[in-house]
């Protein structure tokens, strides 16, 4: 109760931790929505809530909802390749059980673990503006409030990195994003960084299976 009290007295809780489904705060995100309801009217097309155990040590943070994954199916990393990745490393780590099937109705279930994404709805070529962002920090901030034994954040890219630190008042300057870095964020916490986990990424060779599976077993060694 400690840590969630001075989470409170840091920051402003300005909301639920989860945003409506046809959340109309950003007019960008909202006409993107509403052209891929037009175009794709079985889909999920709204802001994705977070998935995972509310009594989670670690938070995984995301970027936002991919077009073709949760923005489809209503799941974070849910029916893309980044979701590929990632689930298979929380099954790996233990953070996971069931099969991963690409379906938010696979049965699947979180240990220890939840994930979010630093901007709730899905933005044109993945790509959410600053103001975006910060207009979505209001539920990220309630999300954080809302788990009470949280000891890790895992950053999956520069943004989430961002928002975590601007949420909780740190300065940029004295955390600096770098892959597999591991960051003291006071109360007991620790922030890990990681590159995300997209196609992109791991196309390119700048983030290898590897690599992702060692920032997980750091974690996971930090909650022994």
């Amino acid at each position: 109760m400690a840590a969630r009290a001075s989470l409170r007295a840091k920051t402003t809780i300005a909301g639920p931790p989860e945003a409506p489904p046809k959340c109309q705060l950003c007019p960008r995100l909202v006409n993107y929505r509403q052209t891929n309801e037009r175009e794709e009217p079985e889909w999920f097309n709204g802001a994705v809530p977070s998935f995972g155990d509310p009594n989670a040590n670690l938070l995984i943070v995301g970027l936002a909802p991919g077009r073709m994954g949760a923005n489809r199916t209503g799941r974070p990393f849910t029916g893309d390749y980044a979701g590929e990745l990632l689930y298979s490393t929380l099954l790996k780590f233990g953070f996971a059980r069931g099969t991963y099937e690409a379906r938010p109705d696979d049965g699947l279930h979180l240990v220890n673990c939840m994930i979010t994404n630093a901007v709730r709805c899905a933005p044109p070529e993945n790509k959410p503006t600053p103001a975006e962002i910060s207009q979505c920090r209001q539920f990220f901030t309630a999300r954080l409030a809302e788990l009470p034994k949280l000891k890790i954040m895992l950053a999956l890219g520069r943004i989430a990195h961002d928002q975590a630190l601007t949420t909780l008042g740190l300065p940029k300057a004295k955390f600096t994003f770098a892959h597999g870095a591991r960051h003291d964020i006071g109360n007991g916490r620790v922030l890990y960084d990681s590159f995300h986990c997209s196609r992109y990424n791991t196309n390119t060779r700048r983030l290898t299976p590897d690599m992702f599976h060692a920032v997980f077993a750091a974690i996971r060694s930090d909650l022994r």
